[in-house]
């Protein structure tokens, strides 16, 4: 197949919810309330991790990085959405959108190897308790941690990569609020069959290693649960990981959501609202997840508010 249109263009358009002008301002201030949330959520989170000597374990130290990844997350897609929103325009360049689509799959990869990594730390804290000092010392987590970004950073670029060779028409519209990469390739003119053997392999690499690894560290901790005498033992070894459960089936049901309803609809709407839960809602939702169930970020949270910490 040859290159199509040679001229490359310079913008896209993204086709975002809905095309009524009334419905704009709505969408505006409820996606600003969403976003404004996220960050204040995720923020608290860091801050109270840093400011609590008390929180300064391995658990806490990855959810800080989980906090800072969905930060990442939502700022990548909201913002620009806003922007359009606001300025009643649908146009994003071809550097903008190249760039959205970069960052959006770094972070998008780094939630998905550091769920992977707080579920090793679960694995270790329930299976292996005697050891779990010497095995989750601070120079592992933080590798761990630098590990995680480091393979999202190579994922984020061998896809890039990919997306850089191809030819786009002069006309492109990509039908969701932001830059997503399977939606890019679709749209391109040249021959794509490489780049989506290198897509769904890559995927399948390096979005299926951390799930497998996270079903299979939940397959022992399941079974060392059951081995548990007591009813209290085990429904104390279950909270732990009952936050990092929450969050997983989140994170996965909605991504899985998104691409399966992005690739059935031939609705050019219905691919931005399923995508709405995995780029925006989830975000939001996790620091309220591990605030509510846990009572070392509410006793932490209470002390930065000037309350009384939890007993």
């Amino acid at each position: 197949m040859g290159l199509g249109n040679e001229t490359q263009i310079s913008e896209f358009f993204l086709l975002g919810f809905s095309e009524d002008p009334e419905v704009q301002p709505l969408l505006f201030w409820l996606f600003l309330s969403i976003y404004l949330l996220t960050i204040f959520g995720n923020l608290l989170i860091i801050l109270v991790f840093i400011t609590d000597s008390h929180l300064h374990t391995p658990m806490y130290f990855f959810i800080s990085n989980l906090s800072l990844c969905d930060i990442g997350l939502s700022s990548t897609t909201v913002p620009k959405m806003l922007v359009n929103i606001q300025a009643q325009s649908r146009v994003i360049t071809y550097t903008g959108c190249i760039t959205q689509m970069y960052f959006f799959t770094i972070f998008a990869g780094l939630d998905d190897f550091l769920l992977a990594v707080m579920a090793y730390d679960r694995f270790v804290a329930i299976c292996h308790p005697l050891h779990y000092t010497v095995i989750m010392n601070p120079q592992i987590c933080v590798l761990m941690v630098l590990g995680s970004w480091i393979m999202s950073f190579i994922h984020s670029c061998l896809q890039g990569l990919k997306v850089l060779w191809l030819s786009f028409c002069t006309h492109a519209e990509i039908p969701h609020f932001f830059c997503e990469l399977r939606q890019m390739i679709q749209l391109a003119c040249s021959d794509t069959f490489f780049n989506c053997l290198a897509m769904y392999l890559i995927h399948g690499v390096m979005g299926g290693s951390p799930l497998g690894w996270i079903l299979f560290s939940y397959s022992k901790i399941v079974s060392s649960i059951r081995a548990i005498s007591s009813a209290q033992g085990k429904y104390k070894a279950f909270s732990t990981c009952a936050s990092h459960l929450l969050v997983v089936s989140l994170f996965y049901c909605t991504g899985v959501g998104m691409y399966i309803s992005s690739a059935a609809s031939h609705n050019t709407h219905s691919g931005s609202s399923a995508s709405v839960m995995y780029t925006v809602i989830t975000p939001m939702l996790n620091p309220f997840i591990y605030s509510l169930r846990n009572k070392d970020i509410r006793g932490a949270l209470n002390k930065c508010f000037g309350g009384k910490s939890e007993k």
